[in-house]
């Protein structure tokens, strides 16, 4: 396996994509051609989640696929360890330039295909919670004049061919609506610096709520979209992935969605793989993962 940390970007060390390129083995499936999977761990936007990093990788390269983590543009460059001690922040953290880091992504994994054995027409994006939205928003945004004049290539080279969302925000607006209707007062604090994060304010406008919020965006363009969440949910509310799933319907994108019955946010594979405590460790939830794998192999035929 090819183990490597590329920097994104010449300017900044911490945007960075971790490959986990299978070896070519003359043994077997010599010169064949792999799909391949691009996570983006979740975090608020204020960092990075290992939990939804290499573990996922791990468990997607076991079943053949290439995978790259993305370690994209975050409001704290460092772990946050205590919340009442905080990190100096990146006051250049917010969107759309995590949407530019996943762009710039694809095309370094594009450009080196062929050298690396890629099959360009299966390559997926998976993301957790933020990266979710991250996700997300390639999803409907790749082939938006906004990538095209940051990067000046064909929109093309931009577009997963399916995307993966875990208990994804993908709503701004009806998260603002029922952050101030039910929140208590820790997570109306936590919003309040994810919003720095990705609007530069606390308190955005309706309209960057909605410029934001790719469940806006959604059209007959969007890539086929599998998307998980958990009914209980009480830091990104369910109805989320419900109203992304439910504009994919209404224009024809094929998708499948799973709605589990109970499940902390921040699941990840739902085992003690990535479990930081006994919440996370999630039987029922558990099985997301192999119907994930199903269903992208019925798209990546």
């Amino acid at each position: 396996m090819l183990i490597e940390k590329i920097q994104v970007w010449d300017d900044s060390e911490t945007v960075t994509l971790h490959t986990y390129i299978l070896n070519n083995s003359m043994e077997f499936q010599k010169d064949q051609l792999r799909p391949a999977v691009v996570i983006c761990p979740g975090g608020g936007y204020l960092g990075t989640s290992d939990r939804e990093a290499e573990p996922v990788a791990m468990r997607f390269a076991s079943l053949g696929y290439h995978t790259f983590v993305l370690r994209y543009t975050t409001y704290f460059k460092g772990k946050i360890q205590d919340f009442n001690n905080l990190p100096a922040p990146n006051e250049k953290s917010a969107y759309p330039q995590p949407l530019f880091d996943l762009a710039k992504a694809m095309l370094i994994i594009r450009e080196n295909a062929s050298k690396w054995l890629v099959d360009t027409d299966k390559i997926a994006v998976c993301g957790f919670s933020a990266g979710a939205h991250l996700s997300a928003s390639l999803g409907v945004h790749w082939n938006s004049s906004l990538l095209n004049e940051k990067f000046n290539v064909d929109h093309e080279l931009f577009k997963p061919n399916a995307v993966i969302l875990g208990y994804p925000l993908v709503d701004y607006q009806l998260m603002k609506e029922k952050i101030d209707a039910e929140a208590n007062e820790f997570m109306k604090g936590f919003w309040d610096i994810s919003g720095k994060a990705v609007f530069g304010t606390s308190n955005p406008s309706s309209e960057q709520l909605s410029e934001t919020s790719p469940v806006n965006y959604v059209s007959s363009q969007t890539p086929p979209t599998f998307l998980w969440h958990t009914a209980d949910d009480d830091l990104v509310y369910a109805e989320n992935s419900l109203r992304f799933a439910t504009m994919l319907a209404k224009h024809k994108v094929p998708y499948e969605l799973h709605v589990f019955e109970s499940g902390v946010h921040g699941l990840s594979l739902c085992d003690e793989t990535t479990a930081g405590d006994a919440s996370h460790i999630n039987l029922e939830c558990k099985v997301w993962f192999d119907l994930a794998h199903s269903w992208l192999k019925k798209h990546f035929r």
